[in-house]
């Protein structure tokens, strides 16, 4: 496994990986009419690709096969706007050097404040990261509720 930089050839592997992510672990949390809206609005491959090239850092890690089996963002304003993992690496403890890995850029970046908007599993993770929960955001998709949570980490 290695982390690496996003490149165009993983925009099909990082769709996959989100699919997964949302369709396995999402029932740990969510109603089964949540985990269907949540997917309904996955992006496809060339979504990925389009928001890996708005200039925001997009990071993977990558298996043996140099296949994606996590990934994440972080842009330009402190946001972690994704991530997440397939379902075979929850728990691994990889997402943590995922993690890990994103919050140095962020320093190395001179970002002095992290934030997100996290579901049930990512407050979980967020919080043993040193995140602080803001509020619950309720939120509509299409005619299901859900829900997820606003937090923030304060870099010093």
């Amino acid at each position: 496994m290695r982390i690496r930089a996003y490149e165009a050839r993983d925009a099909a592997g990082v769709a996959r990986v989100f699919r997964r992510s949302i369709e396995e672990l999402g029932p740990r949390d969510y109603s089964p009419e949540q985990v269907a809206a949540w997917v309904g609005r996955a992006p496809d491959a060339a979504a990925f690709q389009a928001r890996a090239s708005d200039g925001r850092v997009f990071i993977v890690l990558a298996d043996d096969d140099d296949q994606p089996v996590a990934f994440a963002d972080l842009e330009a304003d402190g946001h972690v706007d994704m991530l997440y993992c397939a379902p075979e690496a929850a728990g691994t403890g990889l997402v943590l050097l995922l993690y890990a890995t994103l919050e140095a850029i962020a320093r190395q970046r001179g970002m002095t404040r992290l934030y997100s908007e996290a579901s049930e599993a990512a407050l979980r993770f967020f919080l043993t990261r040193g995140f602080v929960k803001l509020h619950r955001r309720e939120l509509m998709i299409g005619d299901v509720a859900i829900h997820n949570y606003a937090v923030e980490k304060v870099l010093e």
